[in-house]
């Protein structure tokens, strides 16, 4: 299978939660895609007491880095100076965080979180202390992800 193809690896990795997300079997966010490239796609982080809160999934499952093509490589810095341009655009966020760790029960496919970091967060909240953010308690509200997911959709930069 060719190294975008959605289905590759879906059925060696039953406990990988990314993968039904991909394919529409169970999805994670409650919103829309906001942009499907050819490797990755952007959506909507879910929960999250943060909106805006984005992450890239790749579209196969690859649990590290160094398993990348080149031309995955590529797209996945092409999307993240993409979603950084159109966050700022849309949450008027200071600066973009962007990690991947991929180590998380249930998360070990790749994904890249790109995180608006608005200027009045707490400084209790900066860094990689915003994963304090990623949670359920007191999350965005489903319909709140998918107008924010429509909308930064519609202004995704070409």
């Amino acid at each position: 299978m060719a190294a975008g193809d959605t289905t590759e690896n879906i059925k060696d990795s039953v406990e990988c939660w990314s993968c039904p997300s991909l394919t529409g079997e169970r999805r994670i966010s409650p919103g829309p895609f906001i942009h499907e490239g050819r490797y990755w796609v952007v959506d909507h982080a879910y929960p999250a007491r943060l909106p805006g809160w984005l992450v890239l999934v790749l579209k196969r499952h690859a649990e590290a880095l160094h398993d990348l093509s080149s031309e995955e490589m590529a797209e996945m810095g092409d999307l993240i100076r993409r979603s950084c341009v159109v966050l700022r655009e849309v949450t008027g966020c200071q600066k973009e965080y962007v990690s991947l760790y991929a180590e998380a029960p249930h998360f070990a496919h790749l994904h890249v979180h790109i995180v608006p970091r608005a200027a009045d967060l707490p400084a209790d909240l900066r860094g990689p202390r915003v994963f304090g953010l990623l949670t359920a308690e007191d999350a965005v509200p489903p319909e709140a992800i998918r107008a924010l997911s429509e909308e930064l959709r519609a202004r995704f930069p070409a």
